[in-house]
């Protein structure tokens, strides 16, 4: 299990702020049940959904935007889990771009690649492998994209969500597998020890001109859309 513990230059939970965290929170005095509970917990809802400047960021940064998705997300709650002496890993994914439909518009969803790098964190817990998914949108904005969008009774898919079950999404842990994204997912990429290695292999298609628009303007038009979800903004 030691490979799934190290610290590598992406999960950096040596760091001062990821330290004085979990001080302040007490983790360290829980046992392991409820270091993860609490880990996960903080980070979906206390690091709110949000498109941060690259995937491949350590988690220091994303403490420090207080904004993640998907991979920025994974990225931060490894680095915590570690820090407290929990196992995990790594699983990455490709996933279809209708998943971002609403978040993002018009002619940036129309030439925005067609499948996505995603990732979940595996945690290992009384000999069994978790994957946890649910944690990347916080409740607040699920919420009010339910309120939104509350005539929806079945499957749901834009906005960051897909699920078959819209209303009750499997989002809260206890001992289970947790989604949010996953009936998105269009192939598999595999398992890997710590984020560094996934994204030495694996990083969205952008060419340099799309990789430019994404830092300086797409993704801030998205964290914009997604505030406006969030502040209750939107028209129903």
């Amino acid at each position: 299990m030691d490979k799934y513990l190290e610290k590598t230059k992406l999960l950096d939970y040596e760091c001062e702020s990821i330290q004085k965290l979990i001080e302040r929170r007490k983790w360290k005095q829980l046992d392991c049940f409820h270091k993860i509970l609490e880990a996960y917990n903080f980070v979906r809802d206390e690091i709110e959904f949000g498109y941060n400047v690259d995937d491949n960021i350590p988690a220091s940064r994303v403490l420090a935007d207080g904004y993640g998705q998907c991979n920025t997300k994974s990225t931060l709650f490894m680095a915590i889990l570690r820090a407290l002496g929990v196992p995990c890993r790594l699983h990455g994914f490709t996933i279809r771009k209708e998943i971002q439909k609403g978040a993002m518009k018009g002619l940036v969803f129309k030439f925005a690649p067609e499948n996505v790098v995603h990732s979940w964190v595996e945690v290992y817990f009384e000999n069994e492998w978790y994957n946890l998914e649910g944690f990347i949108l916080d409740k607040q904005y699920l919420s009010k994209l339910q309120n939104k969008f509350s005539d929806c009774s079945g499957s749901f898919c834009g906005y960051g969500v897909s699920v078959r079950d819209f209303k009750n999404p499997v989002i809260d842990w206890n001992k289970n597998d947790t989604y949010i994204q996953k009936e998105s997912i269009n192939k598999d990429l595999g398992i890997f020890n710590n984020p560094d290695m996934f994204f030495a292999v694996h990083s969205q298609d952008l060419n340099f001109f799309k990789k430019f628009m994404y830092r300086n303007i797409i993704r801030h038009l998205m964290n914009k859309n997604v505030r406006k979800i969030r502040d209750k903004l939107l028209n129903a």
